[in-house]
């Protein structure tokens, strides 16, 4: 089994890598200020979000963002999957999934009654991998956006 860490401010210097390689892999524009800016509240313990490195502490392989919120339909405490991001020399071993399928457990003790993601329509290798782990469509509705 791969391992989660909850990522702490003295994590910094190993995620910030990753987070950069993943924002230039998808076009992410965001300079250094900005992005230590987003990333710290989580790492000091934001009640809003949480990252966890994935692989070894001192030398992880990836992170994932989660966002929390408050939801109505869902009766409680919701996450979103903000990012998840793999190296890509250890892309297609099963991490993924593996990331995928336990984040939710463990997410559910916590009082998590729902976890959401977003996927590009045209990635039909990720949706398949998703929906395998019960991340189903909800093609009624679409995400919107506006920035402020």
């Amino acid at each position: 089994m791969t391992a989660l860490n909850l990522a702490k401010p003295e994590d910094l210097d190993r995620l910030a890598p990753l987070v950069r390689a993943f924002h230039e892999e998808t076009d992410i524009t965001q300079d250094e200020a900005k992005r230590h800016t987003a990333l710290m509240p989580l790492l000091q313990g934001s009640p809003h979000g949480a990252i966890y490195l994935i692989g070894l502490g001192r030398a992880p392989i990836g992170y994932i963002v989660i966002s929390f919120g408050w939801s109505v339909e869902f009766a409680g405490l919701d996450g979103f999957v903000d990012e998840l991001y793999i190296r890509p020399g250890v892309r297609g071993r099963g991490i993924g999934s593996e990331v995928m399928g336990a984040l939710p457990k463990a997410l559910a003790g916590a009082g998590l009654k729902a976890l959401h993601l977003e996927v590009r329509r045209d990635n039909t290798r990720a949706r398949k991998l998703y929906e395998k782990l019960r991340f189903l469509p909800r093609d009624e509705y679409s995400l919107l956006t506006r920035e402020m």
